[in-house]
C-alpha cells in the first residue's frame, strides 16, 4: 500500500451504520494504521450503544493510491458453523469509483460514475454432484427439510435449482428479500433459519447473493453446498427468493421547485445534478421529485437509500451510492440534521432533493477537518425501503 498523499484523511463516519435484525455484527479490515477514508456517508457520530444490540459496521479496506472499498459485513449470533452463511450472503464490497463533473453555461452539472451491471447468470456457482444429491422437502416460503448422506465432502461451492420461480428474474440492480435454512454438512443438523418468521427486515442487493441466486426468478428455491473454511465447517443452505424490486425510486414524478437544483436521471436511475448559478438557501430546503406510496420513514427507522451528494460551491460529487456499487442503509437518528429531513416523514418509493447549509451539515468542527467544512451540500436521495426501530 502506497500511503503517500493519504495522510490527514478522516472518516465522516466509520463505525455504526445501521441496526440489523440478522444478529451480531462485526467487520474485517486490512487498512494500514492511520489511513482513513476521505468521505463517508455523512452521518453524525453515534452514541455508545449496548453490546446486546446487533449492528452493522463499515470497515474501510484500502487499495493503491488512496482508493478504497467499503466492506459491509453482517454476522449472525454465534451458532457453530451457522455464522458463516449469513456472512457470505450479506457481505458487500462497495468500490468507490472516480467521479466526474462538467460545466455548462453558468450552472454547474455533475454526475456520478455508475458501477456497470454484472451478468448475474455467470455469477452463480455451478451445480455439482453434492448439491444435486441433496433432497429438499417443503414449499417455497417455509423452512426446508433436507436429506443427504452425511458427512458430505464438499470441495467447492455448488448450487442446484430445486424450484424455478415464475416471477421476475433478478439482475445486479435488484434488491431482494429472501429466506433460508442452514444445515451442518457433517451431521445434517439444522443450524438456523432466517426470514420465515415475518420479522421486518431490509432487502439486500441481489449482487450480494449472486453466487447463490445467479439470475433466478422470484419464487425460486436453490440448495447450496459450501466447503469448510479455517473458521467454520461445511454447510448446506436452502435459499428461497421471496421478492425483488428495483434499486431506484419508482414514485410518481412531481413538478420541480423553482430555485432548487435540477435533476436528470440516467436509464439506471442515477441522477445528474445541475446547481443553479445563485447563492445557496440559508435554510435546509427539501423538494420531492418523485412521490412514492410505500411506508413512511419514522424517526429512528433504518432506511435503505440510493444517494448522490454534491457541493453547491462547485458542483463536484463527493459521495454516491451509485458509484459505490449498491444502496446503503442509514439510521435516521444518526444523520446530520439536514439529511434527516430528506428521510423522516417521506414515503418509500420517493426521490427527495435536499439542500443543506453548513449549519445543518458539518459547519466548523473537529469531525470535518476536510473539504466539506463550510460547504452547502446537495443530496438526491431515493428511499427504497425502511425498517422500524427495534
Amino acid at each position: 500500500m502506497n500511503s503517500q498523499g493519504c495522510e490527514g484523511y478522516r472518516p465522516v463516519h466509520e463505525r455504526v451504520m445501521h441496526r440489523s435484525r440478522a444478529g451480531w455484527v462485526g467487520c474485517r479490515s486490512d487498512r494500514p494504521a492511520g489511513i482513513r477514508p476521505r468521505h463517508g456517508h455523512l452521518l453524525r457520530r453515534p452514541e455508545h450503544s449496548s453490546t446486546h444490540q446487533p449492528f452493522v459496521y463499515v470497515c474501510p479496506v484500502f487499495i493503491d493510491e488512496c482508493k478504497h472499498h467499503w466492506s459491509i459485513s453482517i454476522l449472525t449470533r454465534r451458532s457453530h458453523v451457522g455464522d458463516r452463511p449469513l456472512l457470505a450472503l450479506l457481505t458487500a464490497t462497495l468500490a468507490i469509483a472516480l467521479l466526474t463533473s462538467c460545466t455548462g453555461g453558468t450552472d454547474t452539472t455533475t454526475q456520478p460514475e455508475v458501477t456497470p451491471p454484472v451478468d448475474m447468470c455467470s455469477f452463480a456457482a455451478p451445480s455439482g454432484a453434492v448439491s444435486d444429491a441433496v433432497v429438499v422437502e417443503g414449499t417455497v416460503g417455509s423452512p426446508a427439510a433436507v436429506t443427504f448422506t452425511s458427512p458430505l465432502t464438499i470441495l467447492s461451492t455448488e448450487r442446484t435449482v430445486i424450484v424455478d420461480g415464475d416471477g421476475e428474474a433478478v439482475d445486479s440492480a435488484s434488491l431482494v428479500e429472501y429466506a433460508m435454512t442452514v444445515f451442518d454438512a457433517a451431521t445434517g443438523e439444522q443450524l438456523q433459519t432466517h426470514g420465515y418468521d415475518g420479522t421486518p427486515m431490509l432487502p439486500v442487493p441481489a449482487i450480494n447473493l449472486g453466487q447463490f441466486l445467479g439470475c433466478a426468478a422470484v419464487g425460486s428455491r436453490v440448495v447450496v453446498a459450501e466447503p469448510e473454511t479455517d473458521e467454520d465447517g461445511a454447510t448446506v443452505t436452502v435459499l428461497d427468493l421471496l421478492s425483488a424490486q428495483p434499486a431506484r425510486a419508482t414514485g410518481d414524478e412531481q413538478k420541480p421547485v423553482e430555485g432548487m437544483p435540477t435533476v436528470e436521471l440516467a436509464q439506471s436511475g442515477a441522477p445528474t445534478v445541475t446547481i443553479p448559478d445563485a447563492e445557496p438557501p440559508a435554510d435546509t430546503s427539501v423538494a420531492v421529485l418523485r412521490m412514492g406510496d410505500g411506508a413512511i420513514v419514522a424517526a429512528g427507522d433504518t432506511a435503505m437509500v440510493q444517494y448522490t451528494g454534491a457541493r453547491w460551491s462547485d458542483g463536484t460529487v463527493f459521495d454516491s451510492s451509485w458509484s459505490n456499487g449498491a444502496p446503503t442503509a442509514l439510521v435516521t437518528t444518526e444523520l446530520i440534521a439536514g439529511y434527516k429531513e430528506a428521510l423522516e416523514g417521506h414515503t418509500v418509493g420517493s426521490q427527495v432533493l435536499v439542500v443543506i447549509p453548513p449549519e445543518f451539515a458539518y459547519g466548523e468542527g473537529e469531525i470535518n477537518e476536510e473539504d466539506l467544512t463550510g460547504e452547502t451540500l446537495v443530496f438526491v436521495v431515493d428511499i427504497l425501503a425502511t425498517m422500524p426501530a427495534p
